[in-house]
């Protein structure tokens, strides 16, 4: 057998950490990795995107749908650039991700190389909890082990750079000599169990008050039947950061749905009037859609001291993992006998589900969007996994859907980048090639990059036992999000030359591939298209053409607010007219009466 070298062993190590998965893009600086790829008769599995932002797209989709370790890999000079966007993705989402990267031979450094670039400087932001350059054989199995061992523990992304020549070098492993650095595989993750004074103190805040509101994040997903009990025991409602929507069930009379600019009103009015604010698992950063400094006592619990303690002034901060700091606290609350405030805030979302369903309802066109998503969402499937690119799909993604049971859901929160939807579905699909996947992406991110990882999509779907994909496009030949935060926040008219795009058939695009596609111009269409994509035998793209002017209308705005807005968009917006027709209809459904009410 051959000698094995540094490449050789850095499979072999990502094998031995049962690394399934490696989303990378080819290029002269990883070489050596690619000659050994095939050399391991591609074990693990490399996943070829159409670019290497893709790729740790890709890798970041993969990990947060498995609570595993994503991968991704690129060259020297531009393929490590591109992978920053999505690497940062990974940081401010908490996202374990390593990233491999090749750079010139050692030999040419400081000279002014084809492809140099100073990656250890370029990377440390990013990757600021570990980034390392191999430079000998002795250090790849201590330096990988650290880059996954950090990922995982700091949910963050590392990144270990490989010069090309090192790739090349025969591996010999560290020796028991002075300046070696042994390592060794795997951990066990400790249960970080909260201080009982901290418990008791919590405790006695929670009971004291009369109008308790919680606030969910993506740390509390293992602590779902816990979060259901405390909320039964103190009567309050729950709110729910972005990246927190599949931690609970939207069919729980008590759970508001989404908070924020993309939130709705029950968590509005929640967070407005409660008197007690829990938070678990998250960092939600608006703070304006908290309670007023000193109109709520607070009680926090996260995992990361560092992320504790920053968004409210919290009477008492929990460093504990959210299950294990929830279990200890359930025996000391006392059962609230009066449930007024519990009562309204389920007559509040009862309300709120009743708007979203007339909301959808209003005329557009040709498709109202809200329709959209409210016509999928008795159709989900149990087991479904769906990803949101930014922009107004993140509004009706947020707003629309009713997760329950094992959905799993999410898109790009705290970086808020356009382009996931698309890659973070095919990494979802490679995550659980036998779940259904759907992925919604307006016209810009589509073309942007989701068109060309259609492509990807055709070249892998075979393998995956459930061919379902679904992308459903919102095609409307605007950049709307931020045409609505002109219009909104700007109080300016739409700039055509930024906001336009060019119209393109994307359901040709997709059939041209060999994939299912179907173009919906009638909303009466929705229905039988969505039944088509989810009973298909391959991937779909639904091709929905979207009315640009339905207003994503934040839950907190007035009509006095909603009234400025329109002064400022009658100053000269192409389509002043279309928006206030439909922006009265569908604010309007919020006043009007409801059919239960």
């Amino acid at each position: 057998m051959a000698e094995k070298n540094v490449a050789d062993h850095l499979l072999e190590r990502l094998r031995d950490w049962n690394v399934e998965h490696v989303f990378a893009y080819a290029g002269d600086g990883i070489n050596g990795i690619l000659a050994a790829w095939g050399r391991a008769e591609n074990h693990p599995q490399f996943v070829q995107s159409r670019h290497e932002e893709m790729s740790a797209f890709e890798a970041v989709g993969y990990a947060k749908f498995t609570d595993r370790l994503g991968v991704c890999m690129a060259t020297s000079g531009p393929g490590a650039i591109h992978l920053l966007n999505g690497l940062y993705d990974a940081k401010l989402d908490h996202v374990p991700v390593v990233a491999i990267v090749g750079q010139t031979n050692r030999s040419a450094m400081g000279g002014s190389y084809q492809q140099e670039v100073d990656l250890l400087s370029l990377y440390k932001d990013v990757a600021s909890d570990y980034v390392q350059m191999v430079t000998v054989p002795e250090q790849l199995p201590n330096v990988l082990d650290r880059a996954i061992r950090t990922a995982l523990t700091q949910r963050a992304p590392t990144a270990l750079i490989i010069p090309a020549d090192v790739q090349e070098l025969p591996y010999s492993p560290p020796t028991h000599e002075f300046k070696m650095v042994p390592s060794s595989l795997g951990f066990d993750r400790p249960h970080i169990t909260p201080d009982d004074g901290a418990i008791a103190r919590a405790a006695e805040i929670l009971n004291a008050g009369h109008k308790v509101a919680l606030l969910v994040g993506n740390g509390a997903r293992a602590a779902s039947a816990e979060i259901e009990q405390v909320a039964d025991t103190l009567g309050a409602g729950a709110a729910k950061a972005l990246l927190g929507k599949d931690v609970l069930s939207d069919e729980l009379p008590w759970v508001t749905g989404a908070i924020g600019l993309l939130g709705t009103r029950p968590s509005y009015e929640m967070m407005r009037d409660c008197d007690t604010l829990l938070t678990i698992g998250s960092s939600f950063p608006y703070t304006q859609f908290l309670p007023d400094y000193g109109q709520a006592r607070g009680v926090q619990i996260d995992l990361d001291a560092r992320l504790v303690g920053m968004r409210y002034p919290n009477e008492v901060n929990l460093v504990a993992d959210a299950r294990t700091a929830l279990l200890a606290l359930l025996p000391h609350l006392e059962y609230k006998q009066d449930r007024s405030w519990r009562e309204k805030i389920e007559a509040d979302v009862a309300r709120w589900w009743e708007t979203m369903d007339m909301q959808a309802a209003v005329p557009a066109d040709p498709v109202n969007p809200l329709r959209l998503f409210a016509a999928l969402s008795p159709r989900l499937p149990d087991d479904v996994i769906v990803t949101a690119d930014s922009g107004s799909s993140a509004n009706w993604y947020a707003r629309q859907l009713r997760f329950r049971g094992r959905m799993r859901g999410s898109l790009s929160g705290t970086l808020a980048t356009m382009g996931p939807g698309v890659p973070y579905a095919i990494g979802a699909k490679f995550a659980h090639p036998e779940r259904p996947v759907i992925a919604f992406a307006g016209d810009g991110a589509m073309q942007m990059n989701g068109l060309a990882e259609l492509i990807t999509i055709r070249r892998y779907w075979q393998s995956w036992r459930d061919p379902r994909l679904i992308v459903a496009v919102l095609h409307n030949n605007d950049l709307n999000q931020v045409t609505w935060e002109m219009r909104a926040m700007a109080g300016s008219p739409k700039f055509a030359e930024s906001q336009t795009l060019p119209d393109i058939d994307y359901a040709a695009f997709a059939a041209s591939l060999g994939l299912q596609a179907v173009t919906v111009t009638d909303p009466d269409d929705l229905d039988s298209a969505w039944d088509a994509a989810l009973t298909a035998d391959r991937p779909t793209l639904l091709d929905v053409h979207t009315d640009p002017n339905m207003p994503p209308i934040p839950p907190h705005a007035t009509w006095e607010q909603f009234k400025a807005a329109t002064a400022a968009v009658l100053g000269g917006d192409e389509d002043r007219w279309d928006f206030v027709k439909e922006g009265l209809r569908t604010k309007a459904q919020e006043f009007l009466p409801h059919p239960n009410r």
